[in-house]
């Protein structure tokens, strides 16, 4: 049996020049947002306590828990909202299609009954109000002529539903059942966020035209607005109120988030500019926000997430990130430090127990399709002929060197004991590498899938298209064939030696995975057909005794060498979308990572439980005994 130790979350979904929708439950301080498929329950004073509800077939845009934090809805691109529960495994209560597009926003009545949905659609069909537990609607909404971006519900009676999007427009709906008010034309660009106050005396809507107005709730009229005076210079994409209804936070193209006193006739005033980052990259750009409780919560374009005090602004916020991509590569260096690698070329370093330790920052590298290192390089392959390897000393990369191995990598093995050595296979060849220079260019004459060299840079294992293993010696700039091994009926897809090097396993497109003995060239474990799809990589154990595999179905499966195949552990519903990246912290420890973007640590409760570690994290919490979604995988 395995049991989840540690989620390391991904960011949220973001997208250049439109706002993203954060949501939470002040009660259990919790926050929601998305990514891909999936919808990510983050504890804001427990990081590593992260639940994924994993359930639509669509990416998902948007999340909200009920009033009474018992439900929650979220809704995705193809216009479809579910509605689940937040206990018993996320039991689906019901499912509806709400529009015939993107759902962009969604709110909650002030009583639980209705649900208020907008986004992209057909005709008319851009905003629609519902019954959450019949699915039927309350109301008309007619008005919007372009994709609706936000939706408000007024939290006290009379009710009124207040929209807003890309025709400049800001509606407003009294009901239920609700019909058409009145259309307000202050705003001369796309409005992108609309929100009541808590008391329900006030709206407020946000623009692209940098302006912020307030709106008297009931009526529409208008109060003030945001002063221009140290106001926003660039889009302001999101809006959020303080509880007291006295503040509200906005962010910005500009990279700022500020903090506005609203009067009581409507008129805002800045208190305190948050700044997000001092680079002033694009991806510093501020595209979401809430205020809850003392937290204020912003998130910029690249996935950071930024949580400061409202009772003292002048603290430095505390941040964290993570994936925004599938990630596809994993290494453990040290100390229980890890690297992980996203196709985007995104690399981040965790540290167990700890999680999210900072991006690390790199030039020329685009994008990334291997990567592998050693404490003090990295070396990495992208969609192009170039392999990049990077000097890593300290958390930090130096100048990268860059080698143009003649056609795109297919994979990449270093020789870890021979410093500066590393073998590259192309689609018909592999090439040897010596620090930044080709030793040897080399065609095979078979499309090469997979390969890897030993640690001591003695020899070289390459597997082709046609499930063969060809096994040659490295001599100087030579390559001379000893062995074929022939036992996969696929596409070999991943080769790894043994930390002791007296094995190696390999394993292929046909779901099957094979453990042979280096010396004898014999299987030492087979029968190892337990996925039902591709293997994407294998990973063994310090002490050689365990190797894991992970699969496009989703599973992590454990072997233990010496055992027969059958009495594997599996780790189901590892990662939404499959399996891509494995590694072993130490002999109890492995981590995955998949098309999900999130990294898991899972511990093999097959050991002693003397070994089984107590790790405490930043804030103090035991996470094996409950800091992450901790539930027998069997």
């Amino acid at each position: 049996m395995a049991q989840l130790s540690e989620t390391y979350a991904c960011a949220p979904t973001t997208e250049r020049g439109r706002g993203i929708l954060i949501a939470g439950d002040p009660k259990t301080n919790s926050i929601l947002y998305c990514n891909g498929r999936s919808v990510l329950i983050r504890y804001l004073d427990r990081p590593l306590h992260v639940q994924v509800y994993g359930e639509h077939g669509y990416p998902v845009t948007v999340a909200r828990y009920s009033p009474n934090g018992e439900w929650i809805a979220s809704a995705d691109v193809s216009g479809t909202v579910r509605i689940w529960g937040t206990h018993n495994e996320f039991v689906l209560k019901k499912e509806f299609k709400v529009l015939s597009g993107r759902i962009d926003d969604l709110q909650w009545s002030p009583d639980g009954m209705r649900i208020v949905a907008c986004g992209d659609g057909k005709g008319k069909s851009l905003v629609r109000a519902f019954m959450w537990d019949s699915g039927s609607t309350v109301g008309d909404f007619d008005g919007h002529s372009r994709r609706v971006l936000s939706c408000a519900f007024k939290p006290t009676r009379p009710f009124r539903i207040v929209t807003c999007g890309e025709d400049f427009l800001v509606n407003l709906y009294e009901g239920p059942p609700f019909k058409f008010k009145l259309s307000i034309r202050d705003h001369s660009n796309f409005v992108n966020c609309v929100r009541f106050s808590p008391d329900g005396n006030k709206f407020i809507s946000v623009s692209s035209d940098k302006k912020g107005l307030i709106y008297e709730a009931k009526t529409g009229d208008k109060m003030g607005e945001l002063s221009s005076e140290d106001g926003h210079t660039g889009s302001i994409y999101a809006v959020s109120w303080s509880p007291d209804s006295k503040q509200v936070l906005t962010v910005s193209a500009d990279k700022s988030a500020k903090v506005w006193e609203i009067s009581e006739d409507g008129s805002g005033k800045v208190v305190k500019t948050l700044v997000s980052s001092e680079t002033g990259a694009v991806e510093d750009m501020l595209v979401g926000c809430l205020w809850q409780n003392d937290h204020l919560i912003t998130v910029s374009l690249g996935g950071i997430i930024n949580i400061s005090s409202a009772s003292d602004l002048d603290k430095a916020p505390f941040s964290f990130s993570g994936h925004m991509k599938n990630v596809t590569t994993l290494t453990v260096l040290k100390n229980s430090q890890m690297l992980s690698s996203s196709y985007d070329g995104i690399i981040i370093k965790w540290i167990q127990g700890l999680g999210y330790s900072g991006k690390i920052k790199h030039k020329d590298i685009a994008q990334i399709k291997c990567l592998v290192a050693v404490e003090e390089e990295i070396v990495t392959s992208g969609f192009d002929n170039k392999v990049w390897r990077v000097p890593f000393r300290n958390g930090e990369c130096g100048d990268a060197e860059h080698v143009d191995v003649g056609s795109q990598p297919k994979d990449v093995s270093l020789a870890i004991s021979s410093p500066g050595l590393a073998l590259v296979s192309t689609d018909s060849g592999v090439a040897l590498l010596n620090g930044a220079k080709v030793v040897s260019n080399l065609n095979l004459g078979f499309p090469v899938s997979a390969c890897a060299i030993a640690p001591d840079g003695s020899e070289a294992i390459v597997g082709g298209q046609d499930g063969k293993l060809h096994i040659y010696s490295v001599s100087g700039d030579t390559l001379k064939e000893e062995a074929v091994l022939e036992k996969h009926r696929g596409a070999i897809t991943v080769i790894e030696y043994s930390p002791d090097v007296s094995m190696f396993a390999s394993a292929d497109g046909f779901h099957e995975s094979v453990v042979w003995d280096r010396a004898s060239k014999e299987v030492k474990l087979n029968n190892m057909l337990f996925h039902t799809a591709r293997l994407n990589c294998l990973a063994w154990s310090p002490n050689s005794t365990l190797v894991a595999t992970g699969s496009l179905d989703t599973c992590v499966i454990i072997y233990e060498i010496g055992k027969p195949a059958s009495s594997r552990i599996t780790v189901k519903h590892a990662h939404l979308g499959g399996v891509y990246g494995l590694a072993f912290i130490d002999d109890l420890n492995v981590v995955s990572s998949g098309e999900d973007a999130c990294i898991r640590d899972n511990v093999h409760c097959a050991m002693e439980p003397s070994k089984r570690l107590t790790r405490e994290n930043s804030y103090g919490l035991d996470c094996i005994n409950g800091c992450a979604d901790h539930r027998s995988l069997e």
